[in-house]
């Protein structure tokens, strides 16, 4: 098993976004470098597709025009992932039932089709 590496000092480099990239299941979503950084770094390309597959096949989440994400990851490795609408409205809540996502953790952003971490907002 390959251990992941990525800290808080990790993502706070990322303050833009030189490079936008397409999701391979869902092409109308693109995502930033910050984003596929953590998705590398953590071998957590399953976070990105979670969150482009919520808005083709979730209305209650694609209708939103801004939305928070937020994986928590408990002590005994399983997660929640929550999508708020901006006015910390809870719109989707899913249970993960294990990950080896190596923070506590992580929010991004989800805006004109583009995936984010808020400091590339």
């Amino acid at each position: 098993m390959t251990e992941h590496k990525l800290t808080r000092a990790d993502l706070a480099q990322f303050t833009g976004s030189e490079n936008w990239y397409r999701h391979g299941l869902v092409r109308s979503i693109l995502f930033t470098d910050g984003a596929k950084f953590v998705a590398d770094q953590a071998g957590a390309y399953w976070l990105i597709d979670e969150i482009a597959l919520a808005q083709r096949y979730d209305q209650s989440v694609a209708k939103e025009e801004f939305q928070l994400w937020k994986l928590k990851v408990n002590p005994d490795q399983t997660a929640v992932l929550a999508c708020e609408n901006g006015n910390c409205d809870v719109v989707l809540s899913k249970k993960i039932e294990f990950t080896d996502f190596p923070l506590v953790e992580i929010s991004f952003y989800v805006t004109n089709n583009t995936i984010l971490l808020p400091s590339e907002y």
